[in-house]
């Protein structure tokens, strides 16, 4: 049972500066005259405060504690601590199933006889609804209002879900839609880098429910994704149960040469962390260097953690940090208040001072003068090109074997010209030809200093005489209201209009996979003459299928970059020797010639982005607008369900749900589902994007009368687990080596049938028959997705066996019920002679006392064949979330257990 603190006797009062009161108490690090927290990383500090501020001997223990302070230690040995977030950051998303399960495990609550209003948030949740913005509308001065109005037209029963939330469940702020991006808005707005509740501060801490919640590590707040599944236990009080990690100290030094922008550095760190290893630790950034970086700079670095493989990628609070918070609208009161905490718990960076030398796991070192302009391509993020080297590298991209770096296009048809009419006009497009260029994703729309870059590039276009072709599709979708302030304050947005870069709302979209209908023009002479054409985005994934299905070549690049390439009209060209277009004057106009200069950027920078345009966006985003405040939404705590809905539905998770846990269980002669390769990522597993007219969605809603332009996308109906499950694995991209095609097919082995995945595995539950899915490195890699794990076990998928798992997407695996195994070092499916056509038991004892975190495994096949695996549940907690079913029926049956 909870006792009281131990650690209440270092529990401070925090003087204000003036001396005139005090801002409240903290748990004070220093009073505990440990030498050793002296040398932890900033990082570390901020779980050890959580720690100790939370400490009752049942949750989180004294011998915890320890645990933290001996890091130097402890580290290596991979132990297990709790963590207790300040907050958890939702998008609308993942929101929405969010919301589902919390009135889904209401109703379960209500009927196994507990109180079902104890099922409300216990820590603050921010909800903000981002991912709204579909790019139906571009290139047009209209193209904000009228995508608004499609989207509140297709969503208007989701929103208004999410309003019933709000308002039904305590602790939860909703953004409406048309706001932001939530990443940036975390960033501007919601961050509040220290907070004061009833009196006691502490470090703000937050957990999202995407991936790139690390992009507020550049503020200084440590925050990292995690699924659905733990950002609601989270919400409902359980600890985060996390292995303690390592942490890479990586030393910035000198500045960024003229011309150089954050997202070459970015693209840059993310190949040199990829290369060092990072997965499942922090990295924190230290050293001269970081004063030549502006806070924006740093959240883009931050934001990129998933795409280097990192828990978080953290820049502790200094000056810069707090320039930046009064230049976004934080109050002087506030800002000292942070200041003067984080300097009291030694938690505050001043690089004026003699710094105490800290320890890390590892060192990495760069000299900001060594980064070179550069892209990210063409089907990965850490595939880095230096800027130089991309036409040499597209034409060996052209010629590789089907693989991420190549598209294997006989030689003969590298040339191919596949000649169509747009709007009357005679055009062509060639292999590398752009179709999508999008300044969109919160990685770089946050940061003004890329932004005006980018519309410099415009202005200096236009000025020339150049034009972008009007067959490409271009966007740009800022992260928030501010961004418009300063585009126009500068005067620069109209060139960016000239060139078909209007603004299309304000959230996630091309990099979503919200990038809209391409022209069917230009859809069928891409189609019709097989050509690999180019997307170019501002964002932070390029996976495949990802961006649009008919673009297979897609590059990261910062949003001048983007501009520039919409401008060259293709991927193949080499910038310092070839002309991007023809001037008015009909001379040849080169990338050297509309690139600008740091120095301009930075002048415009300082003259257009100002205090007063965070606050006064920020100040409407908290009235609404008038389409989010004219939703009339039912009241009431338990939710009215209609059977008849597509977008809202009760998913079975609870059904027949008794007080008695099931128990551990293995599997018995098991089918393998689907035979994977490495590097199948969430984008292949959970259903994204656009939902196809010949998938399992497809005929699902059309036959509940669903006309075919109004199925929207599958991230619109996640509150849908029917919708969602016929969306698992239905990725047009999949490689699934039962076949010899591309596609999201497999074979029911009993049968030898070729059918979709969703209808196979219908036809394995009909039987009486469990799955497996084999796969290779990297399984689940990508941005952090409840519905990949949600998915296969509505599937019916009982345990995968791969050779590595993405760190997220094997406890959300584990938050399901389904068992993760590893092949052993060296060893995967071909190397152990394993086909996919066997049937597999993992035995596993029924008490769940008798297992181990990591224990071994013996897999055993009909064929004969044996082979051990490491059993992925990593700590005791994970033990007993799969006992219960799933981490949310271990939360209901504690809950009701709980004294009232």
């Amino acid at each position: 049972m909870a006792t009281q603190n131990p650690f209440n006797s270092i529990l401070k009062s925090l003087e204000k500066p003036s001396g005139d009161g005090v801002f409240g108490n903290y748990y004070s690090l220093p009073a505990l005259n440990d030498p050793r927290i002296d040398r932890l990383p900033y990082s570390i500090r901020i779980l050890l405060e959580s720690a100790i501020r939370n400490c009752d001997e049942f949750q989180v223990k004294s011998n915890d504690v320890e645990k933290i302070i001996d890091w130097e230690n402890t580290s290596p040995k991979q132990v297990e601590i709790p963590f207790k977030p300040a907050r958890v950051l939702l998008q609308d998303f993942t929101g929405v199933p969010a919301v589902v399960d919390l009135a889904c495990m209401r109703d379960a609550m209500n009927k196994l006889g507990g109180d079902s209003n104890k099922i409300n948030p216990l820590v603050p949740v921010d909800l903000v609804i981002d991912h709204s913005v579909q790019v139906d509308v571009a290139r047009s001065e209209n193209a904000v209002q009228a995508n608004m109005e499609l989207e509140f037209q297709r969503n208007k029963e989701r929103f208004g879900f999410l309003k019933w939330g709000s308002n039904a469940f305590n602790n939860m702020l909703v953004v409406p839609p048309g706001s932001g991006i939530v990443h940036q808005v975390n960033l501007e707005y919601l961050g509040r880098v220290v907070f004061n509740t009833n009196g006691v501060l502490y470090p703000d801490s937050v957990v999202g429910t995407d991936s790139h919640t690390t992009m507020i590590d550049g503020l200084g707040v440590a925050g990292w994704g995690v699924g659905g599944i733990e950002a609601e236990a989270t919400m409902l009080g359980q600890p985060m149960s996390m292995v303690l990690p390592g942490v890479v100290g990586f030393k910035l030094l000198g500045k960024l040469r003229d011309g150089v922008t954050a997202t070459d550095l970015v693209l840059t760190v993310t190949q040199i962390l990829r290369k060092h290893g990072v997965v499942g630790k922090f990295v924190e950034f230290y050293g001269e260097g970081m004063s030549e970086l502006t806070l924006a700079d740093r959240a883009t670095i931050a934001n990129m953690s998933p795409e280097y493989g990192a828990t978080m990628g953290f820049f502790p609070v200094d000056h810069v940090t707090l320039q930046y918070l009064k230049l976004t609208g934080r109050s002087d009161e506030t800002v000292s208040m942070i200041e003067s905490y984080l300097r009291a718990n030694k938690m505050f960076v001043d690089y004026s001072e003699p710094q105490v030398e800290r320890v890390y796991s590892s060192y990495l070192e760069l000299n900001l003068e060594d980064v070179d302009p550069c892209i990210s391509g063409p089907k990965r993020p850490h595939d880095r090109v230096p800027l130089k080297e991309m036409k040499v590298d597209w034409h060996a991209c052209l010629n590789n074997k089907v693989g991420f770096k190549g598209f294997a296009v006989p030689k003969e048809s590298q040339n191919k010209v596949a000649e169509f009419t747009f709007n009357g006009t005679p055009a062509h497009l060639r292999h590398g030809d752009v179709v999508i260029a999008a300044i969109t994703s919160c990685t770089n729309t946050s940061n003004p200093s890329v932004m005006l870059g980018a519309a410099l590039v415009a202005k200096k276009a236009r000025e020339l005489g150049l034009q972008v072709k009007p067959w490409i599709k271009t966007s740009l979708a800022p992260g928030s209201g501010v961004v418009t302030k300063y585009l126009q304050r500068s005067g620069l947005q109209k060139y960016l209009n000239e060139l078909g870069f209007n603004i299309v709302g304000y959230g996630c979209t091309t990099c979503i996979g919200n990038s809209g209908d391409i022209n069917e023009a230009v859809a069928s002479a891409i189609t019709e003459n097989d050509i690999v054409a180019a997307a170019v985005l501002s964002g932070n994934r390029n996976f495949e299928g990802r961006v649009h299905p008919l673009t297979r070549a897609n590059y990261l690049a910062s949003p001048p970059l983007v501009v520039a390439y919409a401008l060259a009209g293709t991927v193949d060209i080499d910038f310092d020797t070839e002309p991007i277009g023809i001037g008015k004057d009909g001379t040849k106009i080169f990338f050297r010639d509309i690139w600008p200069s740091s120095e301009e950027i930075a002048d415009v920078v300082q003259s257009s982005v100002l205090p007063d345009m965070f606050r006064e966006t920020y100040n409407a985003i908290t009235k609404g607008n008038p389409m989010w405040n004219n939703l009339s939404v039912p009241s009431g705590s338990l939710y009215a369900w209609d059977s008849d809905s597509t977008y809202i539905h009760e998913p079975p998770y609870f059904k027949d749900m008794s007080m008695s846990p099931p128990g551990a269980h293995g599997v018995k002669n098991a089918y393998c589902l689907l035979n994977f390769g490495d590097s199948i990522t969430t984008d292949h597993i959970s259903p994204a994007g656009s939902i196809h007219k010949d998938s399992p969605a497809a005929r699902f809603l059309t036959e509940r009368g669903v006309d075919r332009r109004d199925f929207n996308s599958y991230g619109s109906r996640r509150g849908n687990d029917e919708v969602m499950a016929r969306g698992t694995f239905a990725n047009i991209r999949i490689v699934n080596k039962f076949l010899n095609e591309v596609g999201p097919k497999t074979i029911h082995i009993p049968s030898g049938e070729k059918l979709s995945v969703f209808d196979a595995a219908t036809k394995y539950k009909s039987s009486g028959h469990d799955t497996i899915i084999l796969a290779g490195a990297e399984y689940g890699s990508g941005s952090s997705r409840d519905w990949a794990a949600k998915g296969p076990m509505l599937l019916g998928v009982k345990a995968v066996i791969a050779k590595s798992f993405e760190r997220i997407h094997r406890s959300n695996l584990v938050g399901m019920g389904i068992i993760p195994l590893c092949f052993k070092p060296g060893e995967d499916a071909e190397t152990l002679g394993l086909t996919g056509h066997e049937r597999y038991t993992i035995d596993l004892p029924s008490n769940v006392s008798e297992i181990r975190p990591g224990q071994d495994v013996t897999v055993v096949t009909d064929n004969g064949k044996t082979f051990i695996a490491t059993l992925r549940f990593d700590t005791e907690v994970e033990l007993a979330y799969f006992n219960h079913g799933g981490i949310l029926q271990y939360v209901i049956r504690n809950l009701i257990n709980a004294k009232q």
